[in-house]
């Protein structure tokens, strides 16, 4: 039972991700917190981790049934994909189950937000709206990858605050570029790319269906060109002595897990190098999170 309630939170993409709020919190910091806050902190992001993969199902069942519908769901090759994937919509878990379940670790993140700093509230609050909406625009517009890339923002702005009362707005501003860029290169067009074909049957309106693959491909390889190039920008945020020896690794790991496998979707058009981007991206923040934990050990 549990698998399918891990499923619907698609953990093990889950997992990945909570590694950009411990990168954010770090490269901001400069060190680690006091024991209680990093404590606190870890859990409410695994809490808003899984009630925000969660509701992205709850949200879509209707359309995720109609994908169901058709010729059965493409199996995909990315992180995110198992034979339990959408188990609501499988009929492998009810749908007043998976909202509970929702509802359990949201209260839980904000729970944690409110100990942490109350201004983090507004920040968990707006979480599920956002996910809302970029689910509903689903068949409407293909600008949902700019609010899939605010959501994705929120989890390191959320960890920023949790350990710095008042950034600077500016500062702020880059880091949630560089993660919108991330999301919209690595995650959203890719993961759309390897559905193209459940999602053509639904009549969804994704980057890939709009636009076609050549344009598609164009504006994963932009996107991820400007992470990497907004990565060298990050260490003014911080305290640390983060020189060129950072920056010229913070670069590597973009070339090897963004921009290698962005240029080979980019020649081929072929749905498993999508997946293949998907998954090297989805590496992304944790290879940051390591980066930053040498240069904190070393400093």
């Amino acid at each position: 039972m549990l698998r399918k309630y891990l499923a619907l939170s698609r953990s093990t993409h889950g997992v990945l991700d909570i590694a950009m709020p411990g990168f954010a919190a770090l490269l901001w910091l400069g060190h680690f917190p006091s024991w209680p806050v990093l404590a606190v902190a870890l859990l409410t992001a695994v809490a808003g981790y899984t009630a925000l993969y969660a509701l992205n199902d709850i949200i879509g069942v209707r359309v995720d049934r109609e994908k169901f519908a058709g010729a059965g769901p493409n199996p995909g090759y990315s992180v995110e994909a198992s034979d339990l994937r959408y188990p609501i919509a499988q009929g492998k878990l009810s749908l007043g189950r998976g909202i509970a379940w929702f509802v359990v670790w949201y209260a839980g993140a904000l729970a944690g937000a409110w100990w942490l700093n109350p201004w983090l509230l507004p920040v968990v609050l707006a979480a599920p709206v956002l996910e809302t909406i970029y689910c509903l625009l689903f068949k409407l517009s293909w600008w949902r990858v700019l609010v899939s890339g605010c959501v994705k923002a929120l989890g390191p702005v959320a960890a920023v605050l949790a350990v710095i009362p008042e950034p600077s707005p500016a500062w702020l501003a880059l880091m949630v570029a560089w993660l919108i860029a991330w999301e919209i290169g690595g995650q959203n067009i890719p993961a759309d790319w390897n559905d193209v074909e459940e999602d053509r049957r639904v009549g969804a309106r994704t980057i890939p269906l709009v636009f076609g693959p050549r344009i598609a491909g164009r504006v994963v390889l932009v996107a991820l060109c400007v992470t990497v190039l907004l990565s060298l920008a990050l260490p003014v945020m911080s305290p640390l002595a983060l020189g060129w020896p950072y920056r010229l690794a913070s670069l590597v790991i973009g070339g090897y897990l963004l921009l290698v496998p962005a240029v080979a979707l980019l020649r081929s058009h072929e749905g498993r190098r999508a997946a293949r981007l998907f998954d090297r991206a989805s590496l992304y923040p944790l290879a940051q999170l390591v980066l930053i934990l040498v240069f904190v050990l070393i400093g």
